[in-house]
């Protein structure tokens, strides 16, 4: 859908002629004939001014290589002149720069240009790895950027960069930021190391320190103990403790560190295991989470204190310390020493704080520079590499020092197209301009409409047309899914879309005050369109934001239908006047037609208010809104088939105009075009006619009297006239044509025996406009079961096709009956129970099923109803659908990400 608004910048500059949505853009085939040193110049102003389709030349010259090998060329037969001269030229050419060398010529002749082609190719191929690469670095300090919390910001005066001294910019920016990064990442991780040191020197310190404490009074009790009791019954073992030796005591080691919070029972249940209970654990919580300093993440840890005996119990634990993420660090018993760790840690961590601050200031500093200019780079960039993308899909010919270049573009756009020509001829200081030159080909051009943001979201309706049924059979063929929109000037249907889809949507959607809701949500989305389209959305919100103009013409119709209908969220008003009709007594006891009478003219303007709750509501709305739907149905029908004649009529073919239009628009109009006129004949008359009895036994009893069904004096004629048309038209489409086309084919091959002779330059050119368009046989069998499945198709169509326009009364019904549902059965349930809070209730109910059913999936259901008609009622009497869209070589639609 973007794809139309950004085509279309240029129209904006008042330098084109205006859109004409009837019919797609007129379109040329042109040769560009460029010189090599203007060759980037003219490729970046023809991508500025987006009007030019460029093909690619070498993979047509490849293709036809294939062909030839295909077909058995060998070194003995001939080669086409044309082909001959241009590749040899290219051989020639490429050994003089030096791309191959003589031992190349040793190959085959087929072998020999494939490898031509492949050099060709490296030349320009080079230049884009070297684009890719500025890409890779561009979204690298994208990502650093957005780490970082930076926006970009262009600023007011922009500096003028060269595209070479881009690349070392961007390669100097780069090892600086990989620098910066690389640095703040080990100091960040010396911080946190010195942080959780910090926290086990004070855990740890505390622990000991209590430890000590209760070690000394435990000592000082025991030795008043025995100063006391200095008797017989005082133990010896603890005089035999005091009097070993200090060497001989048993020494006892420990490990201390943080282990995860989430790990300490199952790492104290270990240790107990491995050390069969020979072990002592103190753990001490953090208060808050700290940075694990291998992971860079905030962790919720505990320090732990280990003690062990032996230097294998040692080894166990240091395992398990490993085994479970524990960061170890080193802690001493000497107070001393432990408060002189404690300083000198907390002096690293002071430096390393101040030291980190100035390293993330210089990094931002550096992003900060580069969201100035990060825009004005990355579509510099992008430019270059799309530049050298569409270089490789032009011929080079360096004998002549030329590019030769073809390509589909707008006839309007022929002086713009010289103008930029001229343009790059005069910046590149070229001696040689550019040659501009338009081909005649038989090759059917791309189709181009002139859209702009309100009409792009009807054509993109259009465009889809087909996508899902055809996309087995163009992978078969080959193509891509650009081949499933409008064939090149044939009729468009986008420019009745804007106003029948609405239409048709609103038909099913009636009702004023829903209308309003959905033209409220649509005109905020309008009003803050220049916000959201400058933002990423989502993939529901964006298709909402592209289609807010197809939503503002649906909202606007569904309240002209709501009005038409009287129906406000069900709720009839009288807003055009008084009702016609009244009760015949003061009670109103019988609220029904029978009961009622009318006192006044009818009114004004839609469906009058009485009918509304009503014994008759049903019956008269279903006969209503029945017969508008075929009404609807059958005019939008005839303007396909109309439409089919406006396309024979432009593009001179006289069969379709005799045998196609005039006897579908006879079979059509003689059946449901006849109903149509008695469906308004009787409104106006009043009659009691039934209408189905009139249309069944007009072709099963069409000379019967009609009796009471008669409309009008030579109905019975009528409708044997019109039934005779009917069945003389299905004839009228199966076997003229397909008889007549046999008869143009062998005309037309007649007195191609003998032709003339061509000269060698011509033939290669020559031989492809004949086998692609002479050569083709005429299969008689073929053309006529393809008219007879046509024809069949149409006449069952006509019946089907008229059945699913009654979609309109069906949705339009359910959709009034929902809304009374809901109206009556919540709100006024609600209300009538007298209490404020099941009123509240029932109001939040009645929005959220408003919302949610009526506003949210009828809407949808409408959407996609609405689609279909349009889709096969409509478009498959006249559209073909079988073109390519144009796709120029565009700044204006690159890609955001490669």
């Amino acid at each position: 859908m973007g794809d139309y608004q950004r085509l279309n910048v240029h129209r904006e500059r008042g330098c084109c002629p205006p859109m004409d949505l009837m019919r797609s853009e007129e379109m040329q085939l042109a040769r560009i004939i460029i010189p090599v040193e203007s060759g980037h110049h003219t490729l970046s102003y023809l991508g500025d001014l987006g009007l030019v389709q460029f093909k690619d030349v070498l993979s047509l010259i490849l293709w036809a290589l294939f062909d030839l090998q295909v077909d058995g060329l060998s070194k003995n037969q001939v080669v086409p002149s044309s082909l001959s001269n241009a590749l040899t030229a290219l051989l020639l050419s490429l050994m003089q720069i030096k791309v191959l060398s003589s031992e190349h010529m040793q190959t085959s002749f087929i072998t020999l240009i494939s490898l031509i082609l492949s050099k060709c190719i490296f030349l320009t191929t080079l230049q884009i790895k070297r684009c890719g690469e500025m890409s890779r670095k561009l979204r690298f300090m994208k990502d650093q950027m957005a780490k970082a919390g930076i926006v970009y910001s262009e600023m007011p005066t922009q500096i003028h960069i060269d595209f070479d001294e881009l690349e070392i910019k961007l390669g100097e920016i780069e090892s600086e930021l990989i620098e910066v990064n690389s640095n703040n990442e080990k100091l960040q991780r010396a911080y946190n190391e010195l942080v959780e040191y910090m926290l086990v020197l004070k855990k740890a310190g505390e622990f000991f320190h209590s430890a000590q404490s209760s070690a000394t009074a435990q000592q000082r009790e025991n030795e008043s103990h025995q100063s006391a009791d200095g008797s017989l019954d005082s133990p010896l073992l603890l005089e035999q403790e005091m009097l070993t030796e200090p060497s001989k005591q048993l020494k006892l080691g420990f490990v201390s560190g943080l282990v995860p919070k989430e790990k300490a029972m199952s790492f104290e249940r270990i240790l107990f295991r491995a050390t069969r209970g020979n072990m002592y654990l103190s753990q001490a919580a953090v208060d808050e989470p700290v940075i694990d300093p291998i992971s860079g993440e905030k962790v919720a840890k505990n320090v732990f204190v280990v003690f062990y005996s032996g230097e294998r119990a040692k080894a166990k634990m240091l395992k398990i310390c490993e085994a479970f993420g524990a960061n170890r660090y080193p802690f001493t018993e000497d107070i001393g020493k432990q408060m002189q760790t404690i300083a000198e840690v907390s002096g690293k961590i002071s430096e390393l704080k101040t030291t980190i601050d100035l390293g993330l200031l210089h990094r931002y500093t550096i992003l900060k520079n580069i969201s100035y200019h990060f825009e004005q780079w990355n579509n510099m960039v992008r430019r270059e590499k799309s530049i050298y993308h569409t270089l490789n899909m032009l011929s080079l010919d360096v004998t002549k020092k030329c590019l030769v270049a073809e390509g589909w573009c707008p006839v309007f756009a022929t002086n713009q197209i010289q103008d930029a020509l001229e343009k790059a001829t005069c910046d590149s200081n070229s001696q040689v301009g550019s040659i501009f030159q338009v081909l005649h080909t038989k090759e059917s051009p791309p189709t181009y409409f002139q859209t702009n943001k309100f009409t792009s979201a009807f054509q993109e309706i259009v465009d889809a047309y087909g996508k899902d049924e055809f996309l087995i059979l163009l992978y078969l063929n080959g193509f891509d899914e650009r081949n499933v929109v409008a064939k090149y000037q044939e009729a468009n249907p986008g420019v009745y879309t804007v106003v029948t889809f609405p239409f048709l949507f609103a038909v099913m959607f009636g009702d004023w005050g829903h209308g309003l809701c959905l033209l409220l949500a649509t005109l905020l989305l309008i009003l803050r369109e220049k916000k959201l389209s400058s933002q990423k959305l989502g993939d529901i919100m964006e298709m909402m934001f592209g289609g807010r103009y197809v939503i503002l013409m649906m909202a606007l119709f569904s309240i002209y239908t709501g009005l038409i209908y009287n129906e406000f969220f069900s709720v009839p008003f009288e807003m055009f006047g008084r009702s016609a009709y009244e009760c015949r007594d003061p009670t109103c006891s019988d609220a029904t037609t029978v009961g009622l009478i009318k006192v006044r003219e009818a009114y004004s303007f839609g469906v009058d208010p009485q009918w509304h709750g009503s014994r008759s509501e049903l019956p008269f709305l279903n006969s209503l809104k029945m017969k508008m739907s075929i009404l609807l149905g059958v005019a939008q029908m005839n303007l396909g088939i109309f439409l089919s004649y406006f396309n024979a009529t432009f593009f001179n073919n006289s069969l379709n105009m005799w045998y196609q239009f005039i006897p579908q628009l006879i079979f059509l109009n003689s059946l449901f075009g006849y109903l149509s006129v008695l469906i308004i004949v009787k409104w106006c008359t009043g009659s009691q006619a039934d209408l189905y009895h009139v249309m069944i036994y007009m072709f099963l009893s069409p000379t019967d009297d009609l009796g009471e069904n008669q409309l009008f004096p030579g109905q019975k004629i009528v409708q044997l006239v019109l039934l005779l048309l009917a069945l003389i038209s299905v004839p009228w489409m199966l076997f003229p044509k397909p008889l007549l086309l046999k008869k143009q084919h062998d005309e037309r091959h007649q007195g191609q025996s003998y032709s003339m002779i061509h000269t060698t330059e011509e033939s290669l050119e020559i031989e492809q406009d004949h086998d692609s368009h002479g050569h083709e046989e005429f299969e008689f069998s073929e053309v006529f079961v393809h008219q007879l499945i046509h024809t069949i198709e149409f006449v069952l169509g006509a019946v089907s096709n008229t059945a699913s326009y009654l979609r309109l009364w069906a949705l339009s019904l359910a959709h009034s009956e929902l809304s009374s549902v809901f109206y009556e059965k919540v709100l006024l349930l609600a209300w009538g129970f007298n209490n404020i809070i099941i009123l509240i209730v029932g109001i939040i109910v009645f929005i959220c099923a408003t919302i949610g059913v009526l506003l949210v999936m009828e809407t949808l259901s409408a959407f996609l109803h609405a689609l279909r008609l349009h889709w096969v009622e409509f478009q498959n009497k006249f559209y073909e659908g079988d073109g390519y869209k144009f796709s120029p070589f565009s700044f204006a639609l690159i890609p955001e990400e490669d």
